[in-house]
């Protein structure tokens, strides 16, 4: 099994922890076969603080870093003060070829360690100046979900937390697993790592204004040709107020959001299904093969044919 190693420090935030267990953990095979190890370690085992009145204890050390694939750094509620090299003592046990990915002001540790040198990366949006003004050497992204460059991946906050660990499950095993884990967990399946955080954005008195209606239809309505025009019509608005709504709603904009659910729609098929390429690209609203794989190299590096190799076995 894929060994997922979740590193906790003093002030653990329970939130991160425990949706990288339960999301990890709930992925399995066709066959109910479990994909990952996750274990938890800290530098000197024993009791750990959270930031709630809980206190966890924790039985393994460093040691359990040493055959480690993933390693996941949460947020600690010590992060917020001066800048701390706490925890960069365990890169020194971390196979090198393992991917390395962090939660919210984890990544002050990744940082710290130099890890994140060069690299883009992101951390919690309230967090960003104070980052930046610590490591300038690192090209930060505040506006954004999470990252992935090389074998390092950042997430912005708690919830974009969960949607790192979907992503790193759907490249690990493909769309289908990390789907069943979206719906035990009741979450959505996927959002963009590029998607806008959600900052200062009031939440809405009422749902009259939603795009609700408009992106419901669109997602039964792929293959056909989705202009915002055709969008705004839906929605019984003008074109420049459901692009301002929608993309206040969503994140991104009405074209872009398109594209991404056609990408996922066309992952699926790939997946599920033993249509031809030129079959999935009509079905998933891309018109012919060589856009779909236009988009699907400038997403995720690879060809649709390669795409399925990987992930139908």
């Amino acid at each position: 099994m894929h060994r997922v190693v979740v590193f906790v420090r003093d002030g653990l935030l329970g939130m991160e922890f425990g949706s990288v267990h339960r999301l990890f953990g709930q992925a399995v095979s066709e066959s109910g076969e479990k994909l990952y190890d996750v274990v938890t370690c800290t530098t000197t085992p024993g009791p750990v603080r959270t930031d709630t009145d809980v206190r966890i204890h924790v039985s393994q050390g460093l040691d359990a870093l040493v055959d480690a694939d993933t390693v996941i750094v949460p947020a600690s509620d010590l992060d917020y003060g001066p800048k701390s090299s706490s925890g960069t003592e365990i890169f020194d046990h971390i196979p090198p070829e393992a991917r390395i990915a962090s939660i919210c002001t984890g990544a002050f540790v990744l940082a710290a360690a130099g890890l994140l040198d060069g690299r883009r990366a992101t951390t919690h949006w309230a967090s960003a100046d104070q980052f930046r003004a610590l490591y300038p050497q690192v090209h930060l992204e505040p506006n954004v979900l999470y990252t992935h460059d090389g074998n390092i991946l950042t997430a912005a906050g708690e919830a974009s937390g969960i949607d790192l660990c979907l992503y790193m499950i759907r490249q690990d095993f493909g769309a289908s697993v990390a789907n069943r884990v979206a719906r035990g967990t009741v979450v959505p399946p996927h959002r963009s790592g590029g998607q806008a955080q959600y900052i200062g954005t009031p939440v809405p008195r009422t749902t009259t204004t939603s795009t609700a209606s408009a992106q419901e239809w669109a997602l039964a309505n792929l293959r056909h040709d989705l202009t915002i025009e055709v969008l705004a019509q839906r929605q019984s608005m003008s074109v420049r107020t459901f692009a301002r709504r929608f993309t206040a709603e969503v994140g991104v904009s009405p074209a872009k959001w398109i594209t991404q659910q056609r990408l996922h729609r066309a992952r699926e098929l790939l997946e599920n299904t033993d249509h031809t390429v030129d079959r999935i690209a009509e079905e998933a609203g891309f018109g012919t093969a060589t856009s779909m794989r236009q988009q699907l190299m400038a997403e995720i590096g690879v060809t649709p044919s390669a795409y399925r190799a990987t992930f139908r076995g």
